[in-house]
């Protein structure tokens, strides 16, 4: 059985990825979440990660590091991670590896934190346009192939790349154009995206960087998480 190797899911962006997917194709896995520490987690997550790093994928004596390397592991071994259709997977495989390299703005002003609600303060032109290209971005998808998901009528690992992107839009109350909105509501709904959610609202543990990242970028809104 696979072992998935996670951080904080209120925190943990990368860490979504692979659970999602694995969770929707149903597979069988054990979840080992290792918290954050404050500061350097090199030493810790070195423990079953060689590059110090989570997500981290154990499946007997391979040892599998990074959310796309994940994906693609277990794209070798089982059916629906990408598309059937020859041009979905094209387009799928470059709209992840576009959200794995890109939206640097996106990720550094919008830091992933399932519990909060934030007002922005502001969003510059450089985040805007990341915005924009998003909204591009997930209507060709979803006209292209004619969703509900971005690459048809499936869940693939194209969404499970965005599933971080999701839960940002919700925490700052992002504006999207009606088409892109919608997707972001089925998404929200899908009862493995309800259960992260759920389970990370439970969590009681606060660790500073993070919660001073999520800070900086507006107003806090509300808390959803039970108090610590």
């Amino acid at each position: 059985m696979y072992t998935l190797y996670i951080a904080n899911k209120v925190y943990s962006s990368w860490s979504l990825r692979p659970w999602i997917m694995m969770r929707e194709l149903e597979l069988l896995f054990e979840e080992k979440l290792v918290t954050f520490g404050t500061g350097n987690n090199w030493e810790n997550f070195r423990k079953f990660s060689p590059a110090g790093k989570v997500p981290c994928l154990h499946d007997g004596a391979s040892v599998v590091w990074d959310s796309l390397a994940i994906i693609e592991y277990l794209a070798d071994r089982h059916r629906g991670v990408w598309p059937e259709d020859a041009q979905a997977k094209i387009w799928a495989r470059c709209a992840a590896a576009e959200m794995h390299s890109g939206f640097s703005h996106l990720r550094t002003t919008c830091t992933m934190h399932v519990g909060l609600r934030i007002r922005l303060k502001e969003i510059k032109a450089e985040l805007q346009a990341e915005i924009d290209r998003l909204n591009e971005l997930w209507c060709e998808g979803l006209n292209r192939f004619g969703g509900p998901f971005l690459a048809g009528e499936k869940f693939t690992a194209v969404d499970a790349f965005f599933a971080p992107v999701i839960f940002r839009i919700q925490t700052y109350g992002i504006a999207m154009n009606p088409q892109a909105s919608a997707y972001v509501k089925r998404m929200l709904a899908l009862p493995t995206m309800q259960q992260w959610q759920t389970e990370a609202l439970r969590e009681k543990w606060r660790e500073p960087g993070h919660e001073k990242t999520a800070l900086a970028a507006g107003d806090v809104l509300e808390d959803k998480r039970m108090q610590p």
